[in-house]
């Protein structure tokens, strides 16, 4: 049955913190008098003050626990119930006006209970408003219930005095089973949930994380709840132990509890109508509308969640958007794009620049006893419309799946490959490098688009939106020795079947066959393999066409970062430049840290450092993570160079081949830009989307005109400068 306790009327509003949690020598309101000091500023209420509130029909368990300010006027209370201490800011003859709403300042038709509110608030028909601190100018109207608990953590994965382990509030990202999951905290980052999902083998870095976490914050009781300056919340049912910063806007909430909801005047964050959020955090900026259900999540900053979404167990990071869709024990970098209702994606961690289309089932079929599959995909992952996966499979960057039911666990160790399910032939199809051969509109104008749309204000991470890093082009030497080892089989096994060959052999034998001029093979079969959990054949297309775009990429990527040196150092002399290039370089391993790329090298010694307590806070990572954001320019350049070196099996660079290097790079400049209008050019030369058109005249006017498509002008602007600014560096350098 349902406990109902009775309690004389008069301690309504006291006992908030069970005594046994209140130090020696505090009371109850200890901790609130630290949230907002009092300095002066309030006073109690003289005797025509309390005359006009009982007229105006206010009542109060005890006057002298009402406190208010100098520019207090009574008139502006009327209709409310005050219990226990209640301190009261300015309350001047104004109306607070937002989005055309209009309310008096004051407050009204209320019950109150231990609340402190700043300077000209509107508290308006709040059924049951119980230790609050509100702040300036804030408008608060047709609300349920608010309230916060004396063991409030505001989303937090921590635990107050008292408390029993079993109900902290784990977050259980990455896998269903709860292996991977963290402690959620008001800060955290994409990068640092990664590290703690990671090296799960390491307790002692394991302990640290946790260590590190519930520093963060004492365990006592008897925190309030704060609303920030300036905040407006209407229309909702349940706020119960949540905390926002300044300029909120919530209306229409169904439940929101246990959270917290960071919101500046620079980035504020809107939660609108039917959302229910629950044990989580909000991040700056963010957008939740229209019967939004979250619990145990976190949104980080700039990012949406939209008609329906259900983000459960799950972090979405910055710059992203869900719509309508279910998200469940997942992990997923900034820049994620999901809007469409009947896609799923469980147990995953995505890497960010992803798009997931509708009747996107991601892993939903467990492929062992347990509820514990997982998938990851290196970033730019998108699968096309109704596309099944199961766990557990791995993507290299920038892989595109095709529609299909995938019937095995797949691991696909291309880069920007377009993979297929031939259900006819009963084969997996393999496009290496499809994106870099067929779809540069889509590269380049992704890479624009995920950074034109950070919008972040506090940019600790460093975002590689380009989709050629260091850990793409890493991608891309592996996948090349894949190519060289499977074609060199491929050539063997058809020329020598009876002769045995080391792998060595084999990719001499390949390397030949991938570069031959004439007769390019369309594709080669290979029957023993580990890109999918089953023994069927994997067919691989275009291998040659494939394996040079790799290499031709490498190039470009080697010499975009070593022109944007020269860039930026003008008085770079032939010879410094030629001493660059020819230093013996080391290609590095970086890993995608939530979107930042950071050496593997660097990563260890940090995470050495949290061991052995160098590092002692989340703070601490979060500057390291700013100085390798720092730092990322001259570590992206040295492994340019050495993926250069590499793959010209270190031969030294002369004048002579700098200058060729230099116009063969401009000519693939305009090679891409040509392929960036060849991609869009085709869909206006498609009949079927011409056939809904009565003339070219009418689809220009739909869908605008080729030659004025707003991106291509701005890569046609920008290959215009960097021409320019190539032929002064030729001169510059003495190499014309």
């Amino acid at each position: 049955m349902n406990i109902i306790r009775k309690e004389p009327l008069n301690t309504l509003g006291h006992n908030f913190i069970p005594a046994q949690y209140i130090p020696q020598g505090k009371d109850e309101y200890y901790l609130r008098y630290l949230q907002n000091p009092d300095s002066g500023r309030y006073r109690q209420l003289n005797a025509h003050e309390i005359e006009v509130l009982v007229r105006n029909r206010n009542t109060c368990d005890d006057w002298n626990n009402l406190m208010v300010s100098e520019a207090f006027n009574p008139e502006l209370v009327k209709n409310c119930k005050f219990f226990g201490l209640v301190r009261i800011g300015k309350l001047e003859s104004f109306f607070l006006e937002f989005n055309d709403l209009r309310m008096p300042v004051g407050l009204y038709n209320s019950i109150i209970i231990n609340c402190d509110f700043g300077d000209n608030v509107v508290v308006d028909n709040v059924n049951y408003m119980a230790y609050y601190i509100i702040g300036d100018e804030v408008i608060i109207t047709n609300v349920n219930e608010m309230s916060t608990t004396s063991h409030a953590k505001f989303g937090n994965g921590i635990l107050t005095e008292g408390e029993p382990e079993d109900i902290r509030v784990w977050m259980e990202i990455c896998n269903e089973n709860g292996g991977r999951a963290v402690l959620p905290f008001d800060g955290m980052l994409p990068g640092d949930a990664w590290l703690w999902s990671r090296d799960r083998q390491n307790t002692d870095l394991q302990r640290r994380f946790r260590e590190m976490t519930e520093k963060k914050f004492d365990n006592q009781r008897g925190y309030y709840g704060t609303i920030g300056d300036r905040t407006v919340i209407k229309n909702c049912s349940i706020i119960k132990d949540v905390k926002t910063g300044s300029d909120a806007y919530l209306k229409g909430a169904h439940k929101l509890k246990n959270l917290t909801i960071d919101s500046t005047p620079e980035a504020i964050t809107q939660i609108g109508e039917g959302c229910e959020l629950v044990n989580g955090i909000v991040g700056k900026g963010c957008r939740i509308f229209y019967g939004v259900k979250a619990v145990r999540f976190m949104l980080g900053s700039n990012s949406q969640l939209k008609y329906g979404a259900r983000l459960i167990n799950s972090f979405l990071g910055d710059n992203s958007t869900i719509s309508c869709c279910e998200v469940l024990n997942s992990l997923i970098f900034p820049a994620h794009e999901q809007h469409h209702n009947n896609s799923f994606l469980i147990a995953a961690t995505v890497e960010g620049q992803s798009n997931i289309a509708a009747g996107a089932t991601l892993g939903s079929n467990h492929n062992s006893r347990g509820a514990d599959g997982e998938i990851i995909a290196g970033r730019g992952f998108w699968p096309a419309l109704c596309t099944s996966l199961k766990h557990n499979s791995r993507f290299a960057p920038f892989t595109i799946l095709t529609k299909a039911d995938y019937p095995s666990e797949l691991d696909i160790s291309f880069p920007f490959s377009l993979v297929s399910n031939d259900t006819s032939n009963n084969e997996l199809l393999i496009m290496p490098a499809y994106w870099l051969m067929y779809n540069q509109f889509a590269l380049e104008r992704n890479a624009w688009k995920c950074e034109s749309r950070d919008k972040r204000t506090e940019k600790t991470q460093f975002l590689e939106s380009h989709y050629l890093a260091p850990d793409t082009i890493n991608s891309i030497f592996e996948a090349l020795k894949i190519l060289e080892l499977q074609a060199g089989k491929h050539v063997c096994l058809k020329n020598h079947p009876d002769k045995v060959f080391i792998d060595s052999e084999f990719q001499t034998y390949g390397i030949e066959f991938l570069l031959k001029k004439t007769d390019k093979p369309s594709s080669i079969t290979i029957a023993k393999h580990s890109f999918e959990n089953s023994n069927r054949q994997v067919k691989i297309l275009k291998p040659a066409d494939s394996y040079q775009a790799y290499r031709d990429y490498i190039i470009y990527y080697a010499f975009d970062q070593i022109i944007d040196h020269c860039r930026k150092n003008p008085a770079l002399k032939t010879t410094e430049l030629l001493e660059l290039l020819n230093k013996p370089a080391l290609r590095l391993k970086f890993e995608n840290i939530g979107g930042q790329m950071i050496p593997a090298i660097e990563l260890n010694q940090m995470k050495e450092k949290i061991v052995s307590y160098e590092i002692i806070s989340w703070q601490q990572v979060h500057e390291f993570y700013v100085a390798q954001g720092k730092a990322y320019a001259v570590q992206k350049l040295n492994h340019a160079i050495a993926s250069l070196q590499e793959l010209n099996n270190k031969k030294a660079l002369d004048t002579k081949s700098l200058k060729e290097m230099l116009d063969w790079y401009l000519n693939f400049r305009k090679h891409l830009l040509a392929e960036i209008r060849h991609s869009r050019q085709k869909d206006y030369e498609n009949p079927f989307r011409q056939m809904l058109y009565a003339d070219k005249k009418e689809m220009e006017a739909v869908i605008g005109k080729l030659e004025k498509t707003p991106f291509i002008i701005q890569q046609q602007e920008k290959l215009k400068k960097d021409s320019i600014f190539l032929q002064e560096l030729i001169i510059r350098l003495e190499l014309n």
